[in-house]
């Protein structure tokens, strides 16, 4: 059979195309089936600042390892701020910032959608700005907090699960919990309790404490920050800008910033490369201020001195793991064994080397440069799907840079060391011949998962497991919880160095993967909240020791006890006069170095009590004994007190009451120095029943039902000094070595030996006719 020509030339081209499908990798002519859902983020959360110690955990590892600043970080992701630590996560248009004992993870964190499961602890949100389709959503214990409008946020758990805080000082969210929802405006504060059932309690917020304080001091740095006017206000981490360099024009580039770093610096060299789904590897920087400049923008060597070029301002703003082009990252141990990069320059178009689709592409450019689209689609379609043209014929303006490139082992590069320590030297030479390509071939290991401090694993301070692990109520269903890289291993060895597309990654879960501890609320119904009720409910890190939880008596107040109903013979502990906040209810008694015990023996005397202080023992509760006598300067206490067929006692002139409320036998007297309140006054006796106690009036002595007994003349503001003197052949009070001593202005003089009572008075026997005849002749004349 002869062959034509024509018909050659068909086989040939049938052949080759055959060829071409059995040698090019699938996923490389998939790559433009790529739809918009299988991007990555434009956004991560970066932590930006760390107080104290700070511990993380790496999207679907088990692991906790220390933190380290600049690390971004998205769904999966854990963190834990220990006691004393505080930690700021942000997200451009939003800013989360924990106080100390809190734990969170992130749920969801995509371009519309922030979903934070916070199991314990206090964190505080500021949101600048709120798209209509972005979804900002708390999940606690009990509840489900979205956020309707930029403001400011409180949100707390409590660290057994119970209960949950929001406060609002601007803005409005939404509350949502087993079929209830409850709205909250500026200036409320809402106390949410239980867990079956979902109770509100609301009031207005109260003064800002410590870590409101400190999450304030943090925004106005990004409030009065200079380099807002340079780029937008989506780009991570700018307002870090402001101290670490200056803002210059140039006539080529616009506005650029130049750090403050020493001579010999070079972008990307000091800091490491994580490995981080869905990106792979990502730059990691060392400098406070190196997150914006390494995700966005694009560098230039301008008089050999670097500087930024950020995006356009207008441009929402995408995340990049790090704008470089690397040089013999083929894997095939070119270029003496090293993996080397050097930044992208202005007007260069950066292609991932994770897969996305055109529309990503574009965005990431658009956003980080001026760059016109149709260049963007060039290159896409020459380096990405046609593969007619290769990133080495594409002329870098930095690959020439005196000192751009930085070369470090592939070992180095693939484990997350060190950079700066790891750096190798290179020439130009090898610079000039070594290929160039978009992505490193390498795979990573375990170690770029955890990053730079993966040695801490196992030795850091780790939340409770069961703070951890506990179900959170959310209103949006979160994804499935992330693949482990033990698992992706294998599965990556057959494209080295390249993220798993998120079809293959789903195709490694199981099937019946369950999903994170989250419990979805059903729809919710508006419900009414109680209102006024005191927030006493402990702030979760934060000293609060006269609060009590939602649902539980502050301490101090009996509960289900009116607050002018009398305690009972015996009172409970938390019914105790003086408690905080109880109406009509005596003072709180003085701590016991400063009392005596409720039974003291015969001839102790009272504890002495310092000018000034308040009648501590006034009213000290024992078991049905009187009130005590009032301090100077309030009503005569006895004056209209009420004893049949008893004479007034005897007065002397200039003296005090010595006899009004005489203690029993055995009994010694209290030393009371003058301008002093009468603490031991009438210290009651046990078995006694209580004074009745009318509300705003002093629980002093009227109408003390004492038959048969005189009432003690009180002139007004005189102190009651000698109330409780001594009767006859009493002995003086000693002091007791087990009460503090009263200083020497305070002691009260011993009685004087040879000093005659006043004779004791008897009660008055009724007179016959010719005793009262008898007494009238025995007056002096005109008596």
């Amino acid at each position: 059979m002869k062959i034509t020509t024509k018909q050659f030339g068909w086989w040939s081209a049938l052949l080759g195309l055959t060829l071409a499908t059995a040698i090019l990798p699938p996923r490389a002519i998939a790559q433009d089936d790529y739809q918009p859902q299988d991007d990555p983020p434009s956004r991560v959360a970066r932590l930006g600042y760390m107080e104290g110690s700070i511990s993380f955990q790496p999207a679907g590892e088990t692991d906790w390892v220390g933190a380290v600043d600049n690390r971004p970080l998205t769904t999966g992701d854990k963190l834990w701020a220990d006691k004393d630590s505080r930690a700021e996560l942000q997200l451009g248009s939003a800013v989360i910032r924990l106080s100390e004992n809190t734990g969170i993870s992130f749920l969801n964190l995509d371009d519309h959608t922030v979903q934070v499961q916070l199991s314990s602890g206090t964190v505080n949100i500021r949101v600048r700005s709120l798209d209509r389709d972005d979804d900002i959503e708390i999940d606690t214990p009990n509840l489900a907090f979205t956020i309707d409008q930029p403001g400011r946020y409180r949100l707390e758990a409590s660290e057994d699960g119970t209960y949950s805080l929001v406060s609002i000082r601007e803005g409005e969210g939404e509350a949502t919990g087993n079929g209830q929802t409850y709205t909250l405006h500026a200036g409320q504060s809402g106390t949410f309790n239980g867990t079956d059932s979902l109770n509100a309690d609301v009031e207005q917020i109260g003064d800002p404490d410590q870590f409101d304080t400190w999450a304030d001091g943090r925004e106005r740095r990004h409030d009065q920050s200079r380099s807002a006017q340079y780029l937008s206000h989506d780009v991570v981490g700018y307002d870090d800008l402001d101290d670490n360099g200056d803002w210059r024009d140039d006539s080529n580039y616009g506005h650029v910033w130049f750090p403050h770093v020493d001579a010999g610096w070079a972008p990307y060299r000091e800091g490491h490369w994580d490995w981080i789904d869905p990106w792979g590897y990502t730059w990691v920087d060392d400098s406070s201020w190196g997150y914006a400049p390494f995700h966005y923008g694009r560098w230039v060597n301008a008089g050999g001195r670097w500087g930024w070029v950020a995006g356009p301002p207008a441009e929402r703003a995408v995340y990049a793991p790090a704008l470089v082009v690397f040089i013999g990252a083929g894997g095939g141990g070119g270029f003496g064994g090293n993996i080397g990069w050097f930044p992208l320059g202005p007007r260069e178009v950066y292609v991932p080397s994770y897969p996305v689709s055109r529309g990503y592409v574009e965005r990431v450019n658009m956003s980080s440069t001026t760059v016109n689209t149709t260049v963007i689609t060039n290159v896409y379609n020459t380096t990405v799907i046609n593969k007619t043209t290769n990133v080495t014929n594409i002329t870098y303006a930095n690959r020439n840079v005196a000192g751009a490139v930085t070369a470090v082992p592939q070992g180095a590069f693939a484990s997350a060391q060190p950079v700066a320590r790891a750096a190798v030297k290179i020439d130009a030479r090898e610079i000039a011949s070594a290929p160039v390509s978009r992505r490193v071939a390498v795979n990573p290991t375990r170690e770029a998962v955890l990053g730079s401090k993966a040695s801490s694993a196992n030795h850091v301070t780790a939340p409770p497991a069961a703070v951890m692990n506990r179900q959170v109520v959310a209103k949006k269903t979160p994804p499935p919880p992330p693949v482990s890289f033990a698992k992706q291993q294998q599965a990556m060895a057959a494209h080295p160095g390249q993220p798993l597309p998120k079809r293959e990654m789903a195709s490694l879960r199981p099937a019946a993967a369950a999903r994170p501890a989250v419990k979805v609320a059903p729809p919710g119904k508006p419900a009414q909240p109680t209102t006024g009720h005191p927030n006493n409910a402990a702030r979760p890190g934060q000293p609060n020791n006269n609060a009590a939880r939602p649902g539980q008596p502050a301490p101090g107040a009996p509960a289900n006890r009116p607050g002018n109903q009398p305690a009972g013979n015996q009172p409970a502990a938390n019914e105790r006069p003086g408690s905080a906040n109880q109406p009509n209810r005596p003072p709180a008694a003085q701590p016991n170095n400063n009392r005596p015990e409720t039974n003291q023996p015969n001839n102790r005397p009272p504890a002495a009590q310092p000018n000034n202080r308040p009648p501590a023992e006034t009213n000290r509760p024992e078991p049905n004994r009187p009130p005590a006598a009032q301090p100077n300067n309030r009503p005569p206490a006895e004056t209209n007190r009420p004893e049949p067929n008893r004479p007034p006692a005897a007065q002397p002139n200039n003296r005090p009451p010595a006899e009004t409320n005489r203690p029993e036998p055995n009994r010694p007297p209290a030393a009371q120095p003058n301008n002093r309140p009468p603490a031991e006054t009438n210290r009651p006796e046990p078995n006694r029943p209580p004074a009745a106690q009318p509300n705003n009036r002093p629980p002093a002595e009227t109408n003390r039902p004492e038959p048969n007994r005189p009432p003690a003349a009180q002139p007004n503001n005189r102190p009651p000094a000698e109330t409780n003197r001594p009767e006859p052949n009493r002995p003086p009070a000693q002091p007791n070595k087990s009460e503090p001593a009263a200083r020497p202005e305070q002691r009260t003089p011993p009685p004087a030996a040879k000093q005659a009572p006043p004779p004791k008075q008897q009660p008055a026997k009724p007179q016959t006719p010719e005793e009262k005849k008898r007494a009238e002749e025995k007056k002096p004349p005109g008596v």
